[in-house]
């Protein structure tokens, strides 16, 4: 079935050669822009998925190669079909699969409020490139010996991944994952599924792993009924790019723009923190870069506490001003001696 093809590196105004940094950066500007509580625009939420999805995409090596191989010569909205010999493989939306031999594999499935997974406003064209969320998940050759009837003998350890939204990460969450066993052989459903409800405390940090015990996978054909142990799971947290904050160990960062005047003069300013606002001071003669740092408004620690947010200055002039405002500027660069370049 043809699906509508997705131009991402157009959708985040990027070229096909940029760098994870200049991705990085287009999409929280994009992000920013378009996040819903922000732009209450008609067609907001529409362009934050749909940024959102192209960043899922690019920001990944391995998705981004895929998608690459599809060549460049394709354009937004054209009917797209997958080209022969495509071999499905399952990146998973929010989790990340692999797949072996030997153990019955588990697949993931994330469900929240939102859906069939966090991702679940992804287009039909993310989904036939990367599959829809269920994946194979087999751990490699099991720890034994044929013949021994898997008695004594432990499954393979297991890995996937799973995105939550920083605020979720700082308050702590849970998240229902659904296993689905596969064949080993062919990859395909084999009827078993279970449900786990995970814990995700508070203060977990990007690629910080959660370990399920025998949650992983399991000797071929036997359980633990017969001797067999299973492996264990490890859930890997990933925290989605946030549009304001940025995550530094347990300290939080965001830039603040301010006027010219508000630098010059001495200001106060209200800046986000999760969960509400706080109140800044700026000294008279505040620099662009500079940081101020706002005590115990970062993420929750392990031993107890909060790390810092770090405000940093971001001196912005106005792009259009009025004819009022242009003869204070002019009288102002008559009146002062103040000389930024010193060369």
């Amino acid at each position: 079935m043809a699906v509508k093809y997705q131009d991402y590196y157009e959708t985040l105004g990027v070229a096909r050669d940029a760098s994870q940094e200049q991705i990085h950066a287009a999409y929280r500007k994009l992000a920013r822009k378009y996040h819903p509580d922000i732009n209450k625009s008609s067609d907001a939420e529409d362009r934050f998925k749909r940024i959102g999805e192209a960043y899922e995409v690019l920001r990944d090596p391995e998705k981004r190669k895929r998608y690459d191989a599809l060549g460049d010569n394709w354009k937004a909205g054209q009917d797209f079909t997958p080209p022969p010999g495509w071999d499905f493989f399952n990146f998973g939306t929010g989790t990340r699969s692999r797949r072996g031999t030997g153990t019955n594999g588990y697949g993931f499935r994330i469900f929240d409020g939102f859906g069939d997974s966090p991702f679940s406003g992804f287009s039909d064209f993310f989904e036939t490139l990367f599959g829809g969320g269920v994946g194979g998940f087999g751990g490699g050759a099991a720890a034994g010996r044929a013949g021994t009837g898997g008695r004594g003998f432990r499954g393979q350890d297991q890995e996937a991944e799973i995105t939550i939204p920083l605020e979720e990460a700082y308050r702590g969450t849970k998240r229902s994952v659904t296993l689905e066993s596969r064949d080993p052989a062919s990859g395909q459903p084999a009827g078993e599924t279970r449900t786990l409800e995970v814990k995700i405390p508070a203060g977990t940090t990007d690629g910080q792993r959660l370990r399920l015990r025998g949650q992983g996978g399991r000797i071929s054909g036997r359980g633990t009924g017969s001797g067999g142990t299973p492996g264990d799971l490890y859930l890997r947290v990933r925290i989605a790019p946030h549009p304001v904050f940025r995550l530094n160990g347990a300290d939080l960062e965001l830039d603040a723009p301010v006027a010219p005047w508000e630098a010059a003069l001495g200001a106060r300013i209200d800046v986000p923190i999760i969960g509400g606002r706080a109140s800044v001071k700026l000294q008279p003669g505040t620099q662009s870069g500079q940081r101020l740092r706002l005590k115990g408004k970062g993420f929750p620690r392990k031993n107890g506490g909060h790390g810092d947010l770090y405000v940093r200055i971001r001196i912005e002039v106005p792009k259009n001003i009025s004819d009022r405002e242009r003869q204070l500027y002019e009288e102002l660069s008559r009146a002062s001696s103040f000389q930024p370049r010193r060369w």
